[in-house]
């Protein structure tokens, strides 16, 4: 059916395709064609309905009327509906007109295409019964060997996340085809089975950018972020097109390594390749860019976008709040507003945050009551944690308390470790060991619950207490989570983790790290050792803090970073406090400006202060 792809062939007709831009337009070609009596012709008929349906997106209704003016429609002129409603708000019409089609009593009945975008109709839908039927009628039509369909069928399956139905389809294909092979790597990469997605990939003679892209995609969502920039630089090197898709996964990686310099170098790449950044790729940079602790390149790209989306605002406001400008986030929402976006719940994130890192707990509980009764909008359990850690930060335990118990459901694990952190920061222990119980009644194995907790009986010297929670841990099998480092040196990512000697210049690490200690124990600083281990003699327990990964990434930076150029480290566990008052002292020291991304925030640390003042 290569006819398909003829849209638009005849002179008037195209003129619906091409110059057509409103519906008075379209009437005046859709009178000519009936003065002239083209449209008696079924394939002229045809093509006239496929160029509004697949042009003019908003005027299906139109183009389904214009179907019923031919009594015989062909199934092409069916096959450009089912393939438009498909893409629609409204997928579920594409089942209407199949059923007009059957009942249409003519040949040629339903083709190869027709089953294509029925299975993209159920992709979209994700609707399982209807995805069973659709598949039957594949196998009762003859179409299940169809390239077509059976890569339609493998993706629409894994859309479902029923992997193993997209595997057997796939398994019955005894000699499997480019578009099929790249389905099934798509399928398998985007649901996280990005070991066996490779293992396909490697074994394709030829790969299009659409597996690239998938691979690339796999890992960034997968969290192997690394392997997403690696699969990267193979595409180049291989020179495939690169394209939109290609780089807000690559962005989407570098924000997760907070890898600025290979982030500014895509966006190099952007510039030097003249690709068009749509709201999409300009949301995927302000993200990279404010992840990376560039808040300033974040905000410069959403001033000089035309076209923002609700998606583009809420990443610039998550931006500034995630980097401590919490007023400055409200301002930008302010705007937003006068602009007549509609917020969508990822916005109030990025509002409640805001507030938090502010301290602005009744502009913060405002926002949270507007949310529901203005916008229509429920809250998550995003939300409810935000609430909780907004009270908690200004020392307001038992609002937070009272909030978490009055919960319209169930409190979940993030609220409870918001209130954990704020009995932390507040040293209230006999909340703490709620929150703390709480959490572990909800998450057994959640270590950061047991760390906190020991770490917070240790600040008040309650030994026993530090011994019953490690003991509690091992009888449980909970195992804490090593800290791990990442610093970008040169485009190139670097990873440290806790005690970690591996690295080939550890010895100038070492060197750095022992100059490191000596200067700041000459500034007066006293190290806070009661969170480490208290078996520990006191000089063994600072060796212990001297080994923490991001103590080792920031050594590496100092001696491998000119001068002048700040460091860069992301962190997958919260700071020390330990730590956090140490890097500031470097950040004087040194005179060096420091940046760390912990799980919890931004740290931005210069001329021995930090921007969380106080609040970590």
């Amino acid at each position: 059916m290569s006819h398909f792809r003829c849209v638009a062939k005849h002179p008037t007709i195209s003129l619906v395709g091409s110059s057509c831009t409103s519906l008075r337009q379209i009437n005046q070609v859709h009178t000519q064609l009936l003065i002239t009596g083209l449209l008696d012709d079924p394939f002229l008929h045809a093509q006239f309905v496929a160029s509004i349906a697949l042009k003019h997106p908003n005027l299906l209704d139109y183009s389904t009327r214009a179907l019923d003016q031919n009594p015989n429609p062909t199934v092409f002129a069916f096959n450009s509906l089912i393939r438009a409603h498909s893409k629609s708000p409204n997928p579920q019409k594409s089942f209407q007109l199949y059923n007009r089609l059957l009942k249409s009593g003519h040949d040629p009945y339903p083709d190869n295409y027709t089953f294509t975008f029925l299975v993209r109709t159920c992709a979209q839908l994700l609707d399982f019964e209807a995805s069973r039927a659709v598949h039957a009628c594949v196998m009762k039509r003859g179409f299940e060997t169809d390239p077509h369909v059976q890569s339609g069928l493998i993706y629409m399956y894994a859309e479902m996340g029923l992997l193993g139905c997209a595997r057997k389809v796939f398994d019955g294909i005894t000699q499997p085809d480019l578009v099929t092979l790249t389905a099934m790597v798509t399928a398998c990469a985007k649901s996280g089975h990005v070991g066996f997605a490779r293992g396909l990939f490697d074994s394709m003679p030829e790969k299009d950018p659409v597996a690239w892209n998938a691979m690339i995609s796999g890992y960034a969502q997968c969290g192997q972020s690394r392997e997403a920039l690696d699969m990267f630089n193979l595409m180049q090197m291989e020179g495939v097109r690169i394209n939109e898709v290609t780089l807000v996964s690559v962005l989407s990686a570098c924000s997760h390594l907070g890898a600025l310099d290979q982030g500014r170098w895509a966006h190099a790449y952007i510039g030097r390749k003249k690709i068009t950044v749509t709201v999409t790729l300009g949301t995927a940079l302000i993200d990279m860019y404010a992840k990376c602790g560039d808040v300033n390149k974040a905000m410069e790209i959403f001033w000089g976008m035309r076209e923002k989306n609700v998606y583009t605002w809420s990443s610039a406001m998550g931006g500034l709040a995630m980097n401590g400008l919490g007023h400055e986030c409200l301002e930008l929402f302010a705007l937003m507003k006068q602009e007549r976006v509609l917020p969508n719940e990822v916005t109030f994130v990025s509002i409640l945050r805001g507030c938090s890192v502010a301290g602005l707990v009744e502009e913060g509980r405002m926002h949270f009551y507007l949310m529901r009764k203005e916008f229509r909008l429920e809250p998550l359990f995003e939300h409810y944690g935000c609430m909780v850690d907004l009270y908690g930060r200004v020392g307001r335990l038992n609002e937070a308390l009272d909030f978490i118990n009055k919960m319209p459901v169930k409190p979940h694990a993030g609220a409870w470790g918001a209130l954990l952190n704020a009995c932390r920061i507040h040293k209230n222990t006999k909340l703490a060991e709620l929150a703390s119980r709480k959490i572990v009644e909800l998450e057994s194995k959640n270590h950061g619950a047991y760390v906190l907790l020991s770490n917070i009986y240790a600040d008040s010297k309650n030994w026993d207490r530090v011994s019953n929670v490690r003991q509690m841990m091992k009888a449980k099998g909970v195992r804490k989570l090593p800290g791990c480092s990442i610093i970008e040196v040169n485009g190139e990512v670097h990873e440290f983790v806790v005690r970690d000697k591996s690295h080939p210049r550890y010895g100038e690490i070492e060197a750095k790290l022992e100059e490191i200690s000596k200067k700041v124990k000459s500034s007066g600083y006293v190290a806070n050792t009661f969170p480490v281990l208290f078996d520990l003699e006191e000089e063994e327990k600072e060796d212990a803090l001297c080994q923490h990964s991001e103590r080792i990434a920031i050594a590496f930076g100092l001696i491998s970073l000119k001068e002048g150029v700040p460091i860069r480290i992301v962190k997958n566990l919260r700071v020390c406090w330990d730590c956090h008052a140490v890097t500031a002292i470097i950040s004087d020291i040194y005179n060096r400006e420091i940046i760390v991304r912990d799980r919890n925030r931004f740290h931005h640390y210069k001329d021995g202060a930090c921007s969380c003042k106080g609040y970590w």
